[in-house]
């Protein structure tokens, strides 16, 4: 019987994809304007994190240069987007709306039915996998359905699935926000085998670039395009402050053991300089832990995650990168945007495309709590190496605003047209 049952299974799964695909393959619409409307697949666009905040910045500024655009988010669980409104012109539209009564009546049950059943869409070896349901896989073939211009994946999983589904009169464009050696090794074997699906891959630094291409082995083209800062409005960071930020996800990923470990060194010193740490996350009682062990809790703040990071910035002189790995670290741009003096791990990858050291920041080697307490203190105690950073920070920054990047984007899509 039970083998009878995972037979009925597997038979399902399989017609339910087969009947997706095709239904996404119909023959699209003609005369759409398809050289004009990008669709941009997040997992959330209603959230937080340097992935929903590049795709707001693109989407910013293709729909200020007549570009129709729309992000698809995989799910909403809140009312407004983390980083405020979506910019003008740009629609966002939700697969699977989580808010209390947002899917009308007559639907819950189906989509009740549907979200027990896993995405028969969606690469499983990827860490999202678990936001996607089959409810998410009949939506998105709703949405996709005869619809023409460009498709953009932001993550393995949505680079995957875009190259799968490959809708006729769209072009599938992936982008890699994440170093390759990060993902997990299935992963990187469905990325080698499906990523063929994809029309170019863009990586956001040479590095990556070169990783990739070892990877495919030349079968897919490659573009560099780096992620670009977010508008830094107000005043710029007040250099005088003792305070040191930090922002992000407490994840294993931003090192925030270390900094805290590393900040233990500069508090014995300094004891007037405090560190602040926004965000939030499942570490939380771990950081509080080595908080209390190294004796910091008057000068270690960790009040969440912050809405107005700007502001954030401006009442410190000292930003903190200290993640094991990254992809292109926005958040480390938009302090340099403000002026901030800088000390971030050399970690792969990112840092080192933007950071000289002790030009416009400090960079030391990764993984070495002692090595970032030193660069922490060069710039405490060098007020002047502190402002000389920073002001060349700001200009560095200015080489990745959206005016600067945007334009790569529109010339790769008018090429791909």
């Amino acid at each position: 019987m039970r083998s009878i049952l995972v037979s009925v299974k597997r038979f399902a799964f399989r017609a339910l994809r087969s009947a997706l695909v095709r239904s996404v393959r119909a023959r699209p619409r003609h005369g759409s304007g398809a050289d004009r409307r990008i669709t941009i697949l997040l997992t959330s666009a209603w959230g937080m994190g340097g992935t929903i905040r590049a795709a707001h910045n693109l989407g910013k500024h293709l729909a200020a240069n007549g570009w129709d655009v729309e992000l698809l988010s995989a799910m909403r669980t809140r009312d407004e987007p983390f980083f405020g409104a979506f910019p003008p012109g740009v629609k966002a539209r939700a697969l699977d709306d989580r808010r209390p009564g947002a899917v009308p009546l007559p639907l819950r049950p189906v989509r009740a039915l549907l979200r027990k059943q896993s995405s028969v869409l969606y690469p499983p070896s990827d860490r999202r996998a678990s936001t996607w349901n089959a409810w998410v896989d009949v939506q998105l073939v709703r949405a996709l359905r005869k619809r023409t211009g460009i498709l953009m994946g932001t993550r393995p999983g949505l680079n995957i699935l875009a190259a799968n589904l490959r809708p006729p009169g769209m072009t599938i464009v992936g982008l890699e926000q994440m170093n390759l050696g990060h993902h997990i090794r299935p992963l990187r074997k469905a990325m080698a085998k499906r990523y063929r699906g994809l029309d170019v891959l863009v990586a956001l630094t040479e590095e990556d670039r070169e990783n990739y291409e070892k990877l495919l082995n030349g079968r897919v083209r490659l573009a560099v395009i780096p992620n670009t800062v977010h508008d830094v409005e107000g005043p710029r960071a007040d250099l005088s402050k003792r305070r040191v930020l930090a922002a992000g996800r407490f994840e294993y990923q931003k090192g925030y053991d270390m900094l805290i470990e590393a900040f233990a060194q500069v508090h014995a010193r300094h004891p007037d300089w405090e560190l602040r740490i926004c965000g939030h996350g499942k570490l939380r009682p771990q950081f509080e832990a080595a908080i209390a062990e190294h004796g910091l809790g008057d000068v270690v703040e960790l009040p969440g995650p912050s809405e107005d990071l700007p502001g954030e910035m401006e009442q410190a002189s000292i930003y903190a990168l200290s993640s094991r790995f990254e992809g292109f670290p926005l958040v480390l741009l938009e302090a340099m945007g403000k002026g901030m003096g800088v000390v971030a791990f050399d970690c792969p990858t990112g840092p080192r495309d933007i950071v000289r050291d002790r030009e416009n920041g400090i960079i030391v080697p990764p993984k070495d709590p002692d090595a970032f307490a030193a660069g922490l203190l060069a710039l405490i105690e060098d007020e002047e190496l502190r402002r000389r950073c920073g002001a060349a920070a700001a200009q560095t920054a200015h080489e990745y605003t959206i005016e600067v990047i945007g334009p790569r984007w529109e010339a790769l899509f008018r090429e791909l047209g």
